[in-house]
């Protein structure tokens, strides 16, 4: 079975809430979840050190067993990341 092109090998959490991500495909794209913070599913992820614990788990990224982002929106809601990363 072929691994989806949106499926999450890797993230990096960084300081401004924004997640560097690696893609099944090897594309790299940066995802502002800045938005998030605003619904209570992902209050938690305020808290700077919580947030940076954000790890690829199941072709997603993943915080608890109760907060997790699909993967599908991850990659339609990121941008192609530039050379600063």
């Amino acid at each position: 079975m072929k691994t989806p092109v949106w499926s999450v090998k890797s993230v990096c959490p960084t300081e401004d809430y924004t997640l560097l991500l690696t893609f099944a495909s090897g594309e790299r794209r940066v995802y502002d979840a800045r938005p998030l913070l605003e619904e209570n599913l992902y209050i938690k992820l305020r808290n700077p050190g919580f947030f940076k614990k954000a790890h690829a788990e199941y072709g997603t990224v993943v915080w608890t067993d109760d907060i997790d982002i699909a993967p599908e929106h991850l990659y339609e809601c990121s941008v192609p990341a530039g050379n600063e990363f």
